[in-house]
Order: structure tokens, then C-alpha cells, then sequence
């Protein structure tokens, strides 16, 4: 109930979404994704499979996704959609439509997220059907054979247009590299002595730059393992700034702070984690570097 409230209330605080999904998911409540057939404009709870409640990701999650085609949506959905040309005569706009299938939202219909987005991208040059609404516009070429998206694609994607992913963490993809830089993953700090050396890594969850904070910006990275909190004086900020605010994903050079159970990276510089990118996805010229390339956020 706390992550679902969390995840409704706009702005969400020093908290981001993948943060609070983390968090539930490690505290055993099972998450399920937006679903075209499943979710309303709120996160909601619904009947798990273990007789707990599960938490359902709602379509605010969806990056761009107007809140007035979601109520189109919702309105005419009744006992489901069969298609997105149902989609269409219910008043949804096409560019909504596209926005839903780069979410990976139709899988209840069957439909990967590449099936999704070409069956979408097909509304757009033919006129919604007048009757019938659970059919397909009628082909005017041959299918495709879409290729099947890596399991790397298919976390970046989620992540470019949902702000995260169910499906694996992106710096599973990149652990082996960074192993052999000596980048060593977030559980790992705690076997790391106080005042030592490290480097650590992950993707930016939060940045923030508090008023009463004389200029330190406190970062929180995530990795597959968990999350790390950067300390970042102002001196480090305004030599890796472009960086810093620039990159998506971050590679750490610090001293490991504790105290009092609370452990710290103080930053002293920060690395490019540009060369990695062709571990994550196969096709690193596109998806990879466009992950990167929103990865911006304002204090």
C-alpha cells in the first residue's frame, strides 16, 4: 500500500520510481507491468498469485502518455481489447497507441513490444475502422519477420520509456566488464573498510542538490545489487559537471565513508562509461546511447 501511494503522489520526493519498485519487489510483493487490459491511470493492488496483493503498475508511469487518452482508454475497455485498432475506435489517439506499445504494454493481447509498436505505427497510414472494433485494419503488405529484441534491448527500452524495468537490471549487462575494472558491485560495500578506496557503479536513480548543503550534490546510484549513495563537493561537481548531469549511468572513483550503519562514497572523480555501451544492447549506435542520452535531471 506504501509503494502504490508512493508511486501516485506527484512529485514523488527523493524517491524515484525504480527506487520504490526496488524496494517492494525486495520486500517480496510481486510487481506486475502496465497492461494495456490490466492497469489504470494510478498503480493499484489486485489479487496475487501467493494470496498477497500484487502491485500494478499504472499508466502515469508511461513517458508521454496523456492522462485524457487513458480515460478514452478506460471508458470503452469493458472486458478487455482484442486489438489496437480497438484502441482506435475508442477514441485513443494513435500517437497514445505507439506510446503504450514502447512501453511494452499489450502483452495481455500477445504482442511483443516490436509486434506492438508495428501494429501501431500501421494505424497511422489507414483510417480507423467505421464497425467490427475488435479487428485488425485489413494488410496491405506482408508481415515482417521482426527480429526478436536481446534481453538487453528490451531493458533499455523499458527504461527509456518507463523509467525502469522488470524484466533484469541494466548493469547485469555490464557486471563482467566492470568486474574487470575493479568496479565492485553495492552490496559489496559492506565488506569495505572505512576511508578505503573504491570505485563503484550504476545507473542515477536520484540527484540532489539541497539548499542547507553548501553545494554538495548527493547522488544515489542503482545496480543490480542494490543502491549507492555518492557524496559529490562541490569542487569534484564543477570538474565532472558535463558528466555528472550529462550521463545516465555513472562510473565512481571514491573513499568509502561509515558511520553509524550509514555507508558513503565521497566522490574524487568520475569515469566514461561510454565504452560499455556495446555490452548492453546489440545494437549500441541506437537504443544504447539514446538510454544515455536522458539521462539529464534539474535540481
Amino acid at each position: 500500500v506504501f509503494a502504490c501511494a508512493l508511486l501516485n503522489s506527484q512529485p514523488m520526493g527523493f524517491y524515484a520510481p525504480a527506487q520504490i519498485v526496488r524496494d517492494a519487489s525486495d520486500h517480496g510483493v510481486e510487481v506486475r507491468d502496465v497492461d494495456v487490459n490490466h492497469s489504470l491511470w494510478d498503480s493499484t493492488l489486485e489479487p496475487g498469485t501467493d494470496g498477497r496483493c500484487a502491485l500494478r503498475l499504472g499508466f502515469r508511469m508511461v513517458k508521454g502518455l496523456a492522462k485524457k487518452d487513458v480515460d478514452n482508454l478506460l471508458a470503452r475497455r469493458g472486458s478487455g481489447y482484442r486489438s489496437l485498432a480497438a484502441l482506435q475506435q475508442a477514441g485513443v489517439r494513435t500517437a497514445a497507441i505507439v506510446r503504450l506499445a514502447e512501453a511494452d504494454a499489450f502483452r495481455s493481447l500477445g504482442l511483443s513490444r516490436r509486434q506492438a509498436v508495428w501494429a501501431a505505427k500501421r494505424l497511422e497510414t489507414q483510417p480507423p475502422l467505421p464497425l467490427f472494433t475488435d479487428l485488425e485494419p485489413p494488410p496491405t503488405a506482408a508481415e515482417p519477420a521482426l527480429p526478436v529484441m536481446t534481453p538487453g534491448e528490451e531493458v533499455v527500452a523499458d527504461y527509456r520509456h518507463r523509467g525502469l524495468s522488470l524484466k533484469a537490471h541494466p548493469m547485469t549487462f555490464l557486471r563482467p566488464a566492470l568486474e574487470a575494472r575493479g568496479v565492485i558491485p553495492a552490496r559489496a560495500l559492506d565488506t569495505v573498510r572505512h576511508e578505503q578506496m573504491t570505485t563503484v557503479s550504476g545507473v542515477v536513480i536520484t540527484r540532489q542538490r539541497p539548499g542547507t548543503a553548501s553545494g554538495i550534490v548527493f547522488i544515489t546510484l542503482e545496480d543490480e545489487t542494490g543502491v549507492t549513495n555518492l557524496v559529490v563537493f562541490n569542487h569534484i561537481f564543477e570538474r565532472f559537471r558535463r558528466r555528472i548531469l550529462g550521463d545516465r549511468i555513472l562510473i565512481c572513483r571514491g573513499r568509502v565513508e561509515k558511520a553509524q550503519g550509514v555507508i558513503h562514497v565521497i566522490a574524487e572523480r568520475f569515469e566514461d562509461a561510454g565504452p560499455l555501451l556495446p555490452l548492453m544492447t546489440a545494437d549500441p549506435d541506437t537504443d544504447a546511447k539514446s538510454f544515455l542520452a536522458k539521462g539529464r535531471f534539474f535540481f
